[in-house]
C-alpha cells in the first residue's frame, strides 16, 4: 500500500494545510447556509481537523472493509485526513497501541471499549462513535467432529437443515468426556463477539462454556466448563485446528471459508443464525484522543459512513471490487475466491453446500453504522452472564456504561454534515430528532429468547445457563 502521508514534503504539507483550511472555511459557510436542516451544534461541529496525519490499526478480517474503502476511495482525503492503515498482530496489541497513542484509532471488537472501560483485563477509557458492521462470523468444527455431529442433525433433500443447533454437538462432547478427552474450541479474545456468540450457541444447546472469576484471579473462562474455550488469533485458526490443538472455533471471515477451501473443517452455523443482524466490530479511539481532536473524529466518522454505504449500495453491487481490495496482502491477504465466498452474498457450509446469505456481511443498511446503546448493553449482559462482571449490577449501571462508551451524539454530527453536503439522504439514517439509542426488542436468537436492551436483568433471568441475580462464582 502506498503510504500517502510519506509523499508530502514539508512545503507541500504546509500548502495542503492552507488549502484544507480554506476548504474548512468554505464548508463552514455551506453548513451555516443549511442551518435550517441542522441543529446549531451540528452546523458548528465540523471545523478543520486538529490532526490530519493519522495512523489506524486493524486485524486481517473482511469486516475491516470500511477502513480500506475509506482509504482507497479517497473518502479520508476528502475530509483533509491523511491516513496510514497498519495490520496488527492481535487484538491485545491493537488495544494497547490505541491506549498508548501509537495508533490514533482502530478496528475493534465491540466488547473491547466496554471491557476496557469497566476494567476487565485492561483499564482504559475507550469510546466508539461508529459501528463497523453487522454479522460476519461463523462457528467451524473439524471434519471428525462434523462427522460425529451429522447423525444428530435433521436433513432435508439430502442437506443439513439450518440453523444447526449445539444440541447436535452435545453427544459429541459427552463422548469426549467418556474417553477422558477435553473438547477444545478457539475464539479470538475474551471480550470478543466471537467468545459471546460461541458461548451463546453452546449454552443454548445445553453445553456449559465455563465461567470467568476475575475477583479470584481466574481469567481462564473455563470454570465448570463442558467445552474449553481459549484465545487464538484469527489468521491462525485454520492451522491450529488442522494441527488438532482445537476441535473447532468461532471467527470472522475469511477464516471459516478458508477451512472449507482447505478441506479441513465445516462451518456449522453463522452468527446471523445465532442472532440475526448482530453488531460486530466498532471503530474505537481513546477518550483522551477524542477530547483533543473532536473535529478530526467527526471527519473520520464521516469518511467511514461513506465507505460503509458504498459497500452496501445497489444490493452489494460493489462487493466484487471490495473483495479485490481486501485480497491485497496489506489488508486481509487471502485469496479472492475465499473472501468472495461470503463477502458477495453467499456462504459455503460443507464443501459444495453453498447457500444464498445476502446479509452475512452488512455494513450500512439496517442502520448498521449507528452505535446503539442497546448493542453495548447486550455485550455487558454477556460479560455478567459469564462472570467477567463478578457481581449483580442494577439496570442503571448498564445504561451508564453504555453512555460512557457509545457516542451516538458524535455519529449524528457526522451524519448531519453528510446530509447537509448532499452526500447521503436523511432518509438513510435514523431520525435523530426521535432516536433514543435503543433498537426495538429483538426476538431473532437461536434459542427464541427476546432481548430488550432497556431491561438487562430481566434478560439475564431468562437463561438456564449463566449467572443471574446475586449469583457469584
Amino acid at each position: 500500500m502506498t503510504n500517502r502521508v510519506s509523499v508530502f514534503t514539508g512545503e507541500t504539507r504546509r500548502r495542503s494545510s492552507l488549502q484544507r483550511g480554506a476548504l474548512a472555511i468554505v464548508m463552514a459557510g455551506v453548513l451555516l447556509g443549511t442551518q435550517g436542516l441542522l441543529s446549531g451544534s451540528a452546523a458548528a461541529a465540523v471545523g478543520a481537523a486538529e490532526k490530519d496525519e493519522l495512523r489506524f490499526g486493524f486485524i486481517k478480517l473482511t469486516d475491516m472493509a470500511p477502513l480500506a474503502i475509506a482509504y482507497e476511495k479517497g473518502y479520508f482525503e476528502d475530509e483533509g485526513l491523511y491516513v496510514t492503515l497498519e495490520a496488527q498482530a492481535n487484538w491485545k496489541v491493537l488495544l494497547d497501541r490505541v491506549i498508548d497513542g501509537e495508533l490514533d484509532g482502530a478496528h475493534m471488537l465491540a466488547g473491547q471499549p466496554l471491557g476496557a472501560t469497566i476494567g476487565f483485563g485492561t483499564q482504559a477509557e475507550i469510546i466508539t462513535a461508529f459501528s463497523m458492521d453487522l454479522n460476519g462470523n461463523a462457528i467451524t468444527v473439524s471434519n471428525s467432529v462434523w462427522e460425529a455431529m451429522k447423525p444428530h442433525i435433521p436433513h432435508q433433500d439430502g442437506k443439513p437443515l439450518h440453523p444447526i443447533k449445539a444440541d447436535a454437538l452435545k453427544p459429541v462432547i459427552e463422548s469426549y468426556k467418556d474417553k477422558g478427552k477435553p473438547f477444545k474450541m478457539g475464539m479470538v479474545f475474551p471480550v470478543s463477539t466471537h467468545n459471546y456468540e460461541l458461548r451463546y450457541w453452546l449454552a443454548a444447546g445445553g453445553i456449559h462454556p465455563g465461567y470467568y472469576a476475575p475477583h479470584k484471579g481466574d481469567s481462564s473462562g473455563t470454570l465448570k466448563a463442558d467445552a474449553l474455550l481459549s484465545v487464538t488469533p484469527p489468521p491462525q485458526m485454520p492451522a491450529t485446528m488442522e494441527a488438532g490443538t482445537i476441535d473447532g472455533y468461532c471467527v470472522g471471515e475469511p477464516w471459516n471459508q478458508q477451512a472449507v477451501f482447505k478441506g479441513i473443517g465445516v462451518p456449522v452455523v453463522t452468527d446471523y443464525e445465532i442472532w440475526k443482524d448482530n453488531p460486530e466490530k466498532v471503530f474505537g479511539v481513546s477518550r483522551k484522543w477524542a477530547d483533543e481532536n473532536p473535529n478530526t473524529h467527526i471527519r473520520v466518522v464521516k469518511a467511514m459512513i461513506r465507505a460503509a454505504r458504498w459497500l452496501d449500495e445497489n444490493h452489494n453491487a460493489n462487493r466484487p471490487e471490495a473483495v479485490k481490495i481486501l485480497a491485497k496482502p496489506n489488508y486481509v491477504g487471502a485469496d479472492y475466491e475465499v473472501i468472495a465466498n461470503s463477502m458477495t452474498g453467499t456462504f459455503e457450509y460443507e464443501k459444495g453446500d453453498k447457500r444464498e446469505v445476502p446479509d452475512f456481511n452488512v455494513f450500512f443498511r439496517y442502520n448498521a453504522t449507528y452505535p446503539y446503546y442497546s448493542d453495548a448493553i447486550w455485550y455487558l449482559t454477556q460479560m455478567r452472564r459469564w462472570g467477567q462482571v463478578s457481581e449483580q449490577k442494577p439496570d442503571s449501571w448498564y445504561m451508564e456504561v453504555a453512555k460512557r462508551v457509545y457516542r451516538p451524539d458524535i455519529y449524528a454530527q457526522a451524519a448531519q454534515a453528510l446530509i447537509a453536503e448532499g452526500k447521503i439522504a436523511a432518509s438513510e439514517f435514523p431520525d435523530f430528532s426521535k432516536e433514543e439509542g435503543f433498537r426495538a426488542p429483538q426476538p431473532h436468537f437461536i434459542d427464541g429468547i427476546t432481548y430488550d436492551g432497556r431491561k438487562p436483568n430481566d434478560y439475564l433471568n431468562k437463561f438456564r445457563i449463566g449467572l443471574k441475580g446475586k449469583e457469584k462464582i
